[in-house]
């Protein structure tokens, strides 16, 4: 969907890097080592994407580092594009609506730090999840979206799990 609109596989690797989660930071070189693209292809996107505002940059001695400007108008929509991207539209959707008593569900992994490798670590945490229905959502939504799926459940958080991206917490009300 994503590669339809923009032809530059470089700037999607940037979109998805950057606005699948507000947390993830890059700087040049790391970034041209993790998609495995040139300095210079990884730098003329970096600066196209900074002069329209949606990148931001902070400069440690003489390396610039480059986050998503969350206070860009089209922030949440770009967001919204790269999740739909990812296929977490569905994977919410599907997987935790009709589950049990999910409490949260947390991406980790690459797709946590906005690689998108194919493979989505999920995890639930919840109460009576029937384990049965899981199997054949993750069945389902993995052919709807083109990525594997890998899902641990988890009864309770045993420590606020750090590193990942939530994307579903039920409110306690």
């Amino acid at each position: 969907m994503l590669d339809s609109l923009i032809t530059s596989k470089t700037r999607i690797k940037l979109l998805v890097k950057f606005f699948s989660n507000a947390g993830n930071r890059g700087y040049l070189r790391g970034l041209a080592e993790e998609f495995n693209e040139s300095t210079n292809s990884v730098r003329v996107e970096l600066n196209r994407l900074s002069e329209a505002g949606l990148l931001q940059w902070q400069t440690k001695g003489k390396t610039k580092s480059y986050q998503a400007n969350v206070a860009h108008p089209l922030y949440k929509e770009i967001s919204s594009i790269v999740s739909k991207y990812l296929g977490f539209d569905h994977l919410l959707e599907q997987v935790v609506s009709n589950l049990g008593n999910v409490q949260k569900a947390i991406i980790q992994g690459d797709y946590a730090a906005g690689k998108d490798s194919g493979t989505i670590e999920l995890t639930l945490i919840g109460e009576n999840i029937n384990m049965e229905y899981l199997q054949f959502l993750i069945a389902k939504t993995e052919e709807k979206i083109n990525r594997k799926l890998q899902v641990l459940v988890l009864a309770k958080e045993p420590q606020p799990i750090t590193g990942g991206l939530v994307v579903f917490e039920r409110s306690l009300a």
